[in-house]
């Protein structure tokens, strides 16, 4: 009898439990940004991204090697201050002991032309740059920011989310660092926005880089970048020399 009473409970929950696996959200798959990534400047603007910049923006070409002229600010809309300090910067400011083994913030290091390796997991994303060893943790988990008086750095606290197949990293608490690497530096109130998608081939990474300011500048500032993916290869050792700066003033 007991036997009996159980196989007509068990029978009675079957129509609950397959309405709740029909109801159940369909887990979607992410892409998956993981392995090297060498960056690939001859890859031209992918329209899906660049659509989605905020109005206001202007889009800076300098990605990769290439760098902005002596007071050439790409179309940034410098506020009077942040413009005298830029227009009173030399090239020699920075080749010190001091300060030539400074790394940029990700403003300018996700663009320079180095590789990368991305770890993806389901509660942290990691990129490993081999510019100046630079390393950054993109938390997955749903957290917010911390408070504005938290420490700050040059990679700054990310958080990041998922808006279908696009990846979205929103970046605060970063320290002053240059935006052109020619005099136009950014303040701690800066705050990014990257967007980063995979080809359909899965061969190539395309992101943009949106940015404010509201201490430096009237619009926002943006860059496309892409990078390809190269099997079997390993992001080096950066090994920046402060000796350097001694060569350079000789």
């Amino acid at each position: 009898m007991k036997r009996l009473h159980a196989l007509l409970f068990t029978l009675a929950l079957l129509p609950f439990a397959a309405c709740a696996q029909q109801s159940a959200p369909a887990q979607t798959k992410r892409p998956d940004l993981s392995g090297f990534w060498d960056l690939a400047p001859d890859v031209k603007p992918d329209e899906k991204l660049m659509s989605l910049l905020a109005p206001n923006t202007v889009v800076l070409q300098d990605t990769g090697a290439v760098e902005l002229p002596a007071k050439d600010f790409g179309g940034l809309k410098v506020k009077p201050k942040a413009l005298e300090a830029a227009l009173a910067w030399k090239p020699l400011d920075d080749m010190t002991i001091s300060k030539v083994c400074q790394p940029p913030s990700i403003v300018y290091a996700m663009q320079g032309p180095f590789p990368m390796e991305i770890y993806q997991g389901t509660e942290l994303i990691v990129f490993k740059l081999e510019y100046y060893d630079m390393v950054r943790i993109v938390f997955m988990d749903g957290r917010g920011h911390p408070p504005p008086d938290a420490p700050h750095s040059k990679t700054g606290h990310s958080i990041g989310r998922w808006e279908g197949d696009i990846l979205v990293v929103e970046t605060t608490h970063l320290s002053p660092a240059t935006i052109t690497n020619n005099g136009l530096e950014h303040s701690d109130k800066v705050r990014v926005i990257e967007r980063f998608r995979l080809s359909e081939d899965g061969k190539t990474l395309l992101a943009t880089q949106e940015f404010e300011d509201p201490e430096v500048l009237e619009n926002r500032g943006a860059r496309f970048i892409a990078w390809r993916k190269h099997e079997g290869q390993y992001v080096y050792p950066y090994e920046c020399d402060p000796a350097f700066a001694e060569e350079y003033h000789r």
